[in-house]
């Protein structure tokens, strides 16, 4: 078994770098590398900060003047007949942003850009904010009624977008289930992994990958995932309703208990902060481009803003106007990005593992070990540590469970662009717990797939790529139902009001 796994390892070696190339790209030139400022920025980095810049002051700045708007709509009680409720929307895009990259991204990039990376990844996301909006509207717009429940999403809109041609919908369609397969082997086993950490930690004894306990939670694992995967996505949202607040206040309010508990560190952490983000450390290399690299590529991976990796909870919803979800959407980025990843980063930084004698130690481990040895800095006294690395083990576990139960979920919207079949969408249901089943194996059989897990980093930036001009193609529709949107005048959004004739569902609703 393990020479398999070894061979789909060696197989998958040449994502790595083809993953750093990309996004690198055309940094990794010398003749663009010694451009002055220029050649610190790869196209990526321009492509997703630019983007957000410009959506930003053509929208006039909607994540900051409508967010209290956006609180608004969340609390707002609502009967709902199809699809889900803006805020049920919310949490199911929610249950992907907050993921176990809130955690480990945060981590890997200030241990290879510094405290400056985090904020990189602030300004990455507040402009990131307006771009999420921009494919949220986009999602909402041309989104379809499929029985009591609506489909939509990056393969929807691509298509209308695009010439309404079929092939454009199944190629995006496909592009998004092969990202969501290639990052359901890390969430299966990064949910099995932390459970077992967890039991560790209760029964103050190691337990073996491979004993019957693994075997036994692995199975509960995967029954449970079928069972709310198979009820479709109402039901997926049901669940993602309960578990996020619940994880996010837990998250929340720990970590915010160890930032009590180390009030001192707080101008620390601000200065190693701000100070790295435009001076990074020797210890890091000490080059501007890499942590400025390091805090958008990590926030991305967080946010997703900009993948249209999200857009089919956005679609989902049953909103009263496109751009109420687009709202939503940039919230989401900033609970994310400037909430929790912001509090991920305080443990790191403020925890000061990265310098002194233990430096070099402590940059040799891995990502989630990296955090817990800062948790335990931060933590008076050994049974409070114990404590607290339960709960953050426990809150690591709900986010790569509510992830993965987002991937499904989603990749089953995308599979309605097509085909709608019950066959074929059950087929891929079975498909993607399959694949997750896969990474629960590999944890039991003590082994982690390296070059398979870096497929997330290849699968963001192609999206990204192959979203953002979608995006683009799309503005000038988001810019009109946004106009529309802030005249508040009670008349209702059709397609007259983007100028096109083919908003089906907003059509039949007004009449």
């Amino acid at each position: 078994m393990q020479s398999v796994f070894e061979s789909i390892n060696s197989i998958f070696s040449f994502i790595g770098p083809l993953s750093d190339f990309l996004w690198d790209f055309p940094t990794n030139l010398e003749w663009y590398a010694n451009i002055p400022i220029l050649g610190n920025f790869s196209f990526a980095i321009i492509l997703l900060v630019g983007s957000g810049i410009f959506f930003s002051f053509k929208l006039g700045f909607m994540q900051v003047t409508h967010f209290k708007k956006g609180i608004g709509i969340m609390t707002e009680k609502r009967t709902v007949e199809t699809g889900i409720s803006p805020l049920a929307a919310f949490l199911l895009s929610s249950a992907m942003r907050v993921g176990p990259g809130n955690i480990l991204g945060v981590t890997g990039a200030i241990a290879v850009g510094g405290p400056g990376a985090l904020f990189w990844m602030w300004i990455s996301a507040f402009f990131g904010m307006a771009v999420a909006y921009m494919e949220a509207v986009l999602a909402q717009i041309f989104k379809e009624k499929k029985g009591d429940e609506f489909v939509g999403g990056l393969p929807f809109y691509g298509r209308k977008l695009l010439g309404n041609k079929v092939w454009v919908g199944v190629c995006l369609s496909v592009l998004y289930i092969l990202y969501a397969l290639c990052c359901l082997p890390a969430q299966g086993f990064n949910v099995v992994s932390s459970i077992g950490t967890m039991a560790e930690i209760v029964t103050g004894s190691s337990i073996a990958s491979d004993s019957i306990f693994y075997y036994i939670v692995g199975g509960l694992i995967i029954a449970v995932t079928a069972i709310i995967a198979f009820g479709g996505i109402k039901k997926v949202s049901k669940w993602t309703d309960r578990i996020v607040p619940v994880m996010a206040v837990l998250y929340i309010a720990t970590v915010l208990v160890l930032i009590l508990l180390n009030l001192g560190q707080i101008p620390y952490f601000f200065g190693a902060v701000f100070g790295g983000a435009f001076q990074p450390e020797a210890f890091f290399g000490g080059a501007f481009g890499t942590v400025l690299a390091q805090g958008v590529k990590r926030g991305l991976m967080s946010n997703e803003a900009g993948q249209g990796t999200i857009t089919m909870s956005a679609a989902s919803a049953d909103a009263k106007h496109p751009c109420e979800q687009g709202i939503l959407a940039s919230i989401g980025v900033f609970l994310d990005t400037i909430v929790i990843c912001t509090l991920s980063g305080f443990v790191v930084v403020m925890a000061h593992c990265w310098t002194g004698e233990n430096a070099v130690a402590w940059a040799a481990m891995d990502k989630l070990p990296k955090f817990n040895e800062s948790l335990a800095t931060l933590t008076p006294g050994t049974a409070f540590n114990a404590i607290v690395t339960f709960v953050i083990t426990l809150c690591f576990c709900l986010f790569a469970y509510t992830c993965l139960l987002g991937m499904i979920s989603f990749s089953e919207i995308a599979a309605n662009r097509i085909k709608q079949s019950k066959g074929f969408i059950n087929g891929v249901r079975i498909v993607a717990i399959a694949v997750a089943t896969f990474g629960i194996l590999c944890n039991i059989a003590g082994l982690e797939l390296g070059n398979l897990w870096a497929f997330s980093d290849l699968g963001n930036i192609l999206i990204v790529f192959f979203n953002v001009p979608i995006v683009y193609v799309g503005a000038k529709y988001v810019f009109r139902a946004t106009e529309h949107f802030k005249k508040g005048d009670g008349t209702p959004f059709t397609s007259e009001v983007i100028g096109r004739d083919d908003c089906e569902y907003w059509d039949n609703k007004a009449k």
